[in-house]
């Protein structure tokens, strides 16, 4: 295949943050390999994947689900052998459930939580960087939610698994930079992915000294900016995109 591969977890919706990251990917020319849970999101999966045929890329995508622990390393065989190996690699995929307080958090949610949100993340990471060559210029860019920058009461299990990713991504920077590979995370802030109602709608607005809330498009173009070879020189930053949005 000519052109570079962009492997996208989570972008099964077409209104959501993954499904933008691969259109924006897609524009620059990269195939794209995408997933999405199985059944639920297959119907929509299938007519994302013809979009970003529209934009002279291939595009494929995987039903899985990536709380199963041996699912990384099967995603990234499957796309090798059918495809090659991908130079960009998108976190995307998160697993949220409301109303995790101390009061409600057990065992279950926060194993829930874990396991896609930082366990898949990181097994992709790390097998992802074992694959590549050295110098392949080779992007590991992940997805946060600015939860080290201030509370979200009830969400325990969601803040403390992304916050594992901001750890992990400065490490990991600093581990696979010999090889040439770039490590990132892009907190977007809130953005309306369709979730947003009018109520809060109204509430949010007034912290956005831009006058707008966040759209998926915003996180998509500083994901494929990152994605660039001629981003090389950034790595290890946790990128706070939130259009000036305010606590």
């Amino acid at each position: 295949m000519k052109g570079d591969i962009a492997l996208i977890t989570g972008a099964g919706r077409r209104q959501g943050i993954g499904a933008a990251i691969c259109r924006s990917l897609a524009r620059e020319g990269n195939h794209v390999w995408f997933t999405c849970l199985p059944e639920v999101e297959e119907d929509e999966a299938g007519r994302l994947a013809e979009e970003l045929h529209s934009f002279g890329v291939q595009a494929r995508f995987s039903p899985i689900n990536l709380a199963d622990a041996q699912a990384p390393r099967q995603l990234l065989e499957k796309v090798e052998a059918e495809w090659d190996l991908p130079r960009i690699l998108v976190n995307n995929a998160a697993h949220s459930e409301r109303d995790l307080t101390f009061e409600t958090l057990d065992a279950d949610g926060l194993d829930a939580h874990y396991a896609v949100n930082l366990r898949a993340s990181l097994l992709l990471s790390v097998q992802f960087a074992r694959r590549c060559p050295s110098g392949s210029d080779g992007r590991i860019i992940s997805m946060t939610s600015g939860q080290s920058l201030g509370a979200m009461p009830g969400e325990l299990a969601y803040v403390a698994t992304k916050g594992g990713i901001e750890a992990f991504t400065r490490t990991l920077a600093a581990e696979v930079a010999p090889k040439g590979i770039t490590v990132n995370a892009v907190n977007p802030g809130p953005t309306d992915t369709g979730w947003i109602t009018e109520e809060i709608r109204r509430e949010l607005l007034p912290r956005f000294p831009l006058g707008r809330i966040g759209l998926p498009e915003d996180a998509a173009r500083l994901v494929a900016f990152l994605a660039r070879k001629e981003a090389g020189w950034i790595t290890g930053q946790v990128i706070h995109s939130e259009g000036g949005f305010y606590r």
